[in-house]
């Protein structure tokens, strides 16, 4: 039985993240710096500090929310195209969530030589979603304990991550949650056009009231 593409990511993830905690030159070569790629056309950043996280806690939290949901939506991509041609667009979609999901911030602080941020919140933040739209009513745990049907989690985490992008000084990047949530959305109708029939289909159909 082969290895699956997420478990790849995973292990990717926390080698370069544990290269990061030990070697503070390859941490901020690494970290998504607006001012720096813009002053020196490192756009590598932008994705690369996808793979990269402050601490212990940060990586684990990030990964099992890979983990569980990334295997699901690899499953899908295998499932619509193949093993091999899933496999890659899965990963192509991961890297493009990612990526999107810094976009924003790389224009509104491209002038701030103080900014910068790292983690896979925003590239997880769309899987999640993508998850969504395959399973709105399957029941998540909101804090690891209360259950919630993941529409409802989905559509708050949204208004949550708009608001906190606004109105919080908590210095984490919830702009980047939220891009990476919406883009995750769009990729996975553009890569998966499907998805968006199943998603409305079920939506209607509300299990509860059954």
């Amino acid at each position: 039985m082969s290895i699956s593409i997420t478990l790849v990511i995973v292990i990717v993830t926390c080698l370069i993240s544990w290269q990061g905690f030990n070697n503070p030159s390859l941490f901020h070569a690494l970290k998504h710096n607006p001012y720096e790629e813009h002053r020196d056309g490192e756009w590598y950043r932008m994705i690369s500090s996808g793979f990269l996280h402050g601490d212990m806690m940060h990586l684990a939290v990030n990964m099992y929310v890979l983990y569980t949901f990334g295997e699901f939506v690899e499953q899908e991509f295998i499932s619509h195209y193949g093993m091999m041609t899933g496999r890659l667009l899965y990963v192509l979609c991961y890297i493009l969530i990612i990526l999107l999901a810094d976009i924003p911030s790389y224009f509104s602080k491209k002038h701030d030589p103080g900014y910068s941020a790292i983690g896979a919140s925003g590239g997880t933040s769309g899987i999640i979603m993508i998850f969504v739209l395959f399973n709105p009513w399957s029941m998540l745990l909101l804090f690891f304990a209360i259950p919630i049907p993941a529409i409802i989690l989905g559509v708050g985490y949204l208004a949550y991550s708009s608001w906190a992008n606004q109105n919080s000084n908590d210095n984490i990047d919830h702009g980047a949650h939220f891009w990476g949530a919406v883009a995750g959305i769009v990729l996975c109708i553009l890569f998966l056009p499907e998805s968006l029939g199943i998603f409305i289909d079920k939506v209607v159909q509300i299990p509860y009231l059954q």
